[in-house]
């Protein structure tokens, strides 16, 4: 009787999700592995494909940091296969530096459009099409009515997008099922020179939906995203004693 309650209350869970707009992954499409314990996060401990997510950066270097990480996360979700599309009216990204996340360029198709809100026209028209694996669109605000019209789109394609606003100046309620800030962390200098190890974030995970939000620091190393973790601090008595 209770194993059956439990095979209910599951199904159940799993349909509301669905109707939230949460997906099953499709294929081998997972984040699943290298995410750590920010993965704990997410509803059934799996990052929501199929729909919108949200980065916020107020600095051009956050920004840069934004992409980095993103372009980790879109490497899981294309794999071997699949396309995606870079719209943007104002792109932050260089293409070349997407094989330091495994993705070659060649599998991107940029768009440069001269005005913002033709961004948010493409990317709609985008997120439409099943073939694509990820779209990504670069603009600097959006309203809730214009978030709902994207994550009304990606219902029936299943196609994963990433939002990123950059230069922001508001934050307002959008329909996105998850929100994020990305900043950069000091690499490990390698020979005494600075900045040319694995690239570091903080990754806040500002909101997401049926889900919890939490702070971490993350690194890309091998191929994969990999937590940070702290040293730890050893006091003035403690290093005495030892000696």
């Amino acid at each position: 009787m209770q194993t059956a309650k439990n095979d209910i209350i599951s199904k159940l869970q799993t349909d509301i999700l669905r109707l939230q707009g949460f997906k099953q992954e499709r294929g081998n499409n997972s984040l699943d592995a290298g995410l750590g314990t920010i993965i704990k996060s997410f509803p059934n401990s799996t990052f929501p494909v199929g729909c919108i997510h949200e980065f916020l950066s107020q600095k051009k270097e956050d920004a840069t940091a934004t992409t980095g990480f993103v372009a980790g996360l879109i490497n899981s979700l294309m794999l071997n296969s699949g396309a995606a599309l870079w719209i943007s009216s104002s792109r932050t990204l260089f293409p070349p530096a997407l094989k330091a996340f495994g993705i070659q360029p060649d599998r991107f198709i940029f768009i440069d459009l001269k005005r913002e809100r033709d961004v948010l026209w493409a990317m709609d028209e985008a997120l439409k099409c099943g073939a694509l694996s990820v779209v990504v669109g670069e603009m600097q605000n959006i309203s809730f009515m214009e978030s709902r019209r994207l994550q009304l789109a990606v219902e029936q394609s299943q196609v994963t997008g990433f939002i990123l606003r950059n230069n922001l100046n508001k934050v307002n309620t959008t329909a996105c099922v998850s929100r994020w800030n990305i900043t950069s962390l000091p690499s490990e200098e390698i020979e005494n020179l600075p900045g040319i190890g694995f690239p570091k974030w903080k990754v806040e995970l500002l909101k997401v939906r049926n889900g919890k939000p939490g702070t971490w620091n993350m690194q890309w190393m091998n191929g994969k995203f990999a937590p940070i973790y702290r040293a730890p601090v050893i006091t003035h008595l403690e290093r005495k004693q030892a000696g």
